[in-house]
């Protein structure tokens, strides 16, 4: 709990105002670079969300009642919002998030494409007429909203996540109560300025901040709440699912990842390693579709070890407002120390440090979540690396020598998000890429995102999909209409 009288209180927002938790309390919202606190937020509790739920689901008639057209309007000044406050808003995901200020652009730059791109896709939810086998009958089928939603974010891409969100919900007339990460509650509170900056009807968009659990579980058990849409670990994917069933809530789950990379002998290999160095070192890797298994063929296995350690050694890493600055923290302490001991576990098991392997805590780096940017070489089954996910700068490479050996190796965990090859052999890459059991795949490209773009795994990575008009269609039912005909 925060005592700092001269600390800013960021409110929550629901029913159209902002709001304090209503039992008065909050927390700190800190900067992991320096470890400073930013703001403090609403610490929201049961009541707090049931609020929340109260004013979207009092939304909910008139906003689905609306025409496309109106709803597509509202999204665009959202869009417009958001491009007017995008510098402010890059800058406080950089100080809450800790991603360099360049990425912070990108992020928003992605977020306001989606408010654009489904103002557009809004006028595009059409029904269907049915060939109909029966004489004297039609058969149509109409496209209805969910109802009221509600989103479940991480802290990793605060404001893009939000989009990917509200921004399909709301234009096919689903209200949205959204719960942000406890790690980057105020950068949500930034984008919810921007919905009431454009006179969005009360309650169609909410935002909650505060306590997990109980936020969750109240999201879970008011039969109001039609739709849950989380993105996070399996392991709360897992939670999220079992409280779900006892009402058969709709649920989209973007859970974790574990993504293969795979340099053949043919690719371009200066192309390649620039690729893997900037995937693997984006947000600190903190991303769930990072390069976390990278698979060099035995023939370029050393030279590429070689350039990327080089490259990783030169990287500057601190605060993200230096523009000097290619990698900053990581969100907090715990993770630093999980990485460690993935770090140290491959370490222990023969695996050898060609750049990093340790904690940054010296000098300014003492008062924030540092890692050295990481290469490991040497990897072997044995090891954690090769079946859990490395939230962090760690690249971490694997030795093959035949196609067939390393789809299964890629394979061979339960998570099954994004895959990545570089080959400059076209057959090669169709047929790879057909055989990768994930959502996505990335051939001789690393960005695999974009509003137009579905999102999404399969295995355990989640279900359903974000993004594109698979991103619409979570948030869609369809209903059957027999007309009889005289």
């Amino acid at each position: 709990m925060a005592t700092q009288s001269s600390v800013r209180l960021h409110k929550m927002m629901y029913g159209g105002d902002r709001r304090a938790a209503l039992d008065g309390a909050s927390f700190d919202s800190l900067n992991p670079a320096t470890s400073s606190v930013l703001g403090q937020v609403p610490l929201g509790l049961e009541r707090d969300a049931e609020a929340a739920i109260e004013a979207a689901h009092r939304a909910l008639p008139s906003w689905s009642r609306l025409t496309a057209a109106q709803r597509a309007l509202h999204l665009r000044r959202v869009g417009d919002r958001l491009e007017a406050k995008r510098d402010a808003i890059a800058r406080l995901i950089t100080e809450e998030e800790g991603k360099p200020l360049a990425e912070a652009q990108i992020e928003m730059r992605l977020t306001i494409d989606s408010f654009y791109w489904y103002a557009e896709e809004a006028r595009r939810a059409y029904g269907n007429w049915i060939p109909d086998p029966i004489p004297g009958r039609r058969l149509l089928t109409l496209r209805e909203p969910v109802g009221v939603s509600c989103g479940i974010i991480p802290w990793n891409v605060p404001a893009a996540m939000i989009a990917r969100k509200a921004a399909p919900a709301l234009a096919v007339g689903c209200t949205m109560v959204l719960k942000p990460a406890e790690q980057t509650p105020i950068t949500a509170t930034a984008v919810a300025e921007a919905f009431l900056e454009a006179d969005l009807p009360p309650g169609v968009f909410n935002v909650v901040t505060g306590d997990a659990a109980a936020i969750g579980a109240t999201m879970l058990g008011d039969r109001r709440v039609r739709k849950i849409s989380f993105t996070g670990s399996t392991e709360v994917g897992r939670l999220l699912l079992r409280g779900a069933a006892d009402q058969i809530k709709r649920c989209s789950m973007e859970l974790g990842g574990n993504a293969p990379l795979i340099l053949f002998q043919d690719c371009d290999l200066d192309r390649a390693v620039a690729a893997v160095a900037t995937l693997k070192f984006l947000n600190a890797g903190q991303a769930c579709i990072s390069a976390n298994r990278i698979y060099v063929h035995a023939s370029i296995h050393d030279e590429v070890s070689q350039k990327l350690a080089s490259r990783a050694a030169a990287l500057k890493v601190g605060s993200g407002l230096d523009p000097s600055v290619a990698m900053g923290p990581l969100i907090e302490a715990q993770a630093v120390d999980e990485v460690h001991a993935l770090v140290n576990d491959a370490l222990a098991k023969g695996a050898a440090a060609l750049a990093g392997g340790s904690k940054l805590v010296e000098g300014d780096y003492a008062r924030g979540f540092f890692y050295s940017p990481t290469v490991l070489s040497g990897l072997s089954v044995n090891m954690r690396m090769a079946h859990e996910e490395i939230f962090g700068p760690v690249a971490s490479l694997f030795r093959f020598d035949t196609e067939e050996e390393v789809i299964a190796a890629a394979n061979d965990v339960p998570y099954g998000l994004a895959a990545y090859l570089f080959t400059e052999n076209l057959s090669r890459a169709i047929r790879v890429a057909e055989r990768l059991e994930t959502g996505m795949v990335g051939v001789n490209e690393i960005r695999i995102g974009a509003a137009e773009a579905p999102f999404g795994g399969v295995k355990q990575s989640g279900i359903g999909r974000e993004g594109g008009r698979e991103g619409m269609e979570e948030y869609l039912e369809t209903k059957l209409v027999a007309i009889g005909v005289k």
